[in-house]
Protein backbone atom coordinates (compact mmCIF):
# COMPACT_ATOMS: atom_id res chain seq x y z
CA UNK A 1 0.00 0.00 0.00
CA UNK A 2 1.21 3.47 -0.86
CA UNK A 3 0.30 6.78 0.70
CA UNK A 4 -2.93 8.60 -0.11
CA UNK A 5 -3.62 12.27 -0.70
CA UNK A 6 -7.23 13.48 -0.47
CA UNK A 7 -8.39 16.96 -1.43
CA UNK A 8 -11.80 18.25 -0.38
CA UNK A 9 -13.67 21.42 -1.23
CA UNK A 10 -17.16 22.81 -0.77
CA UNK A 11 -16.74 24.99 -3.84
CA UNK A 12 -17.08 23.73 -7.41
CA UNK A 13 -14.01 24.02 -9.64
CA UNK A 14 -11.56 24.69 -6.77
CA UNK A 15 -9.88 21.30 -6.89
CA UNK A 16 -9.90 21.29 -10.67
CA UNK A 17 -8.28 24.75 -10.86
CA UNK A 18 -5.65 23.82 -8.27
CA UNK A 19 -4.70 20.49 -9.86
CA UNK A 20 -4.87 21.84 -13.40
CA UNK A 21 -2.49 24.68 -12.55
CA UNK A 22 0.01 22.94 -10.30
CA UNK A 23 0.12 19.27 -11.33
CA UNK A 24 0.38 17.18 -14.48
CA UNK A 25 -2.85 15.28 -14.01
CA UNK A 26 -4.01 14.12 -17.42
CA UNK A 27 -6.97 12.15 -16.05
CA UNK A 28 -8.66 15.22 -14.61
CA UNK A 29 -11.79 15.70 -16.69
CA UNK A 30 -14.52 16.64 -14.20
CA UNK A 31 -14.50 20.34 -13.40
CA UNK A 32 -17.03 20.08 -10.58
CA UNK A 33 -14.91 17.87 -8.36
CA UNK A 34 -15.57 18.28 -4.65
CA UNK A 35 -13.23 15.45 -3.74
CA UNK A 36 -10.03 14.09 -5.28
CA UNK A 37 -7.99 11.12 -4.16
CA UNK A 38 -4.71 9.74 -5.39
CA UNK A 39 -2.48 6.95 -4.13
CA UNK A 40 1.26 7.39 -4.49
CA UNK A 41 3.57 4.39 -4.52
CA UNK A 42 6.59 6.48 -3.52
CA UNK A 43 5.70 8.37 -0.32
CA UNK A 44 8.30 11.07 -0.98
CA UNK A 45 6.30 12.20 -4.04
CA UNK A 46 3.59 13.68 -1.83
CA UNK A 47 6.03 16.23 -0.44
CA UNK A 48 5.71 18.14 -3.73
CA UNK A 49 1.93 18.40 -3.64
CA UNK A 50 1.99 19.28 0.06
CA UNK A 51 4.44 22.11 -0.66
CA UNK A 52 2.40 23.43 -3.56
CA UNK A 53 -0.79 23.17 -1.51
CA UNK A 54 0.66 25.15 1.42
CA UNK A 55 2.27 27.77 -0.83
CA UNK A 56 -1.08 28.40 -2.55
CA UNK A 57 -3.71 27.55 0.06
CA UNK A 58 -4.82 31.17 0.42
CA UNK A 59 -5.88 31.13 -3.25
CA UNK A 60 -8.12 28.05 -3.04
CA UNK A 61 -10.86 26.82 -0.72
CA UNK A 62 -9.42 23.31 -0.37
CA UNK A 63 -8.56 20.98 2.51
CA UNK A 64 -5.84 18.33 2.24
CA UNK A 65 -5.67 15.07 4.16
CA UNK A 66 -2.93 12.47 3.82
CA UNK A 67 -2.73 8.85 4.89
CA UNK A 68 0.66 7.29 5.55
CA UNK A 69 -0.82 4.30 7.40
CA UNK A 70 -4.00 2.37 6.65
CA UNK A 71 -7.16 4.17 7.80
CA UNK A 72 -5.28 6.98 9.58
CA UNK A 73 -5.56 10.44 8.00
CA UNK A 74 -3.75 13.67 8.90
CA UNK A 75 -5.09 17.11 8.01
CA UNK A 76 -2.34 19.15 6.33
CA UNK A 77 -2.25 22.73 7.62
CA UNK A 78 0.11 25.69 7.65
CA UNK A 79 1.16 24.64 11.14
CA UNK A 80 2.13 21.04 10.39
CA UNK A 81 3.12 20.91 6.70
CA UNK A 82 6.82 21.45 7.31
CA UNK A 83 6.87 18.78 10.03
CA UNK A 84 5.04 16.34 7.78
CA UNK A 85 7.52 16.84 4.94
CA UNK A 86 10.47 16.40 7.30
CA UNK A 87 8.86 13.26 8.72
CA UNK A 88 8.40 11.83 5.21
CA UNK A 89 12.11 12.14 4.49
CA UNK A 90 13.00 10.60 7.85
CA UNK A 91 10.56 7.70 7.54
CA UNK A 92 11.22 6.99 3.85
CA UNK A 93 14.89 7.92 3.32
CA UNK A 94 15.19 6.37 -0.16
Amino acid sequence: MGVIVNLYSKKNNEIFKFLNKYTNNENLDAKNLLEWKKEYKNPIEISDIIGVFIDNNEKYDINMWISLDKDFFINVTDNNADQIIRYLFERYPY
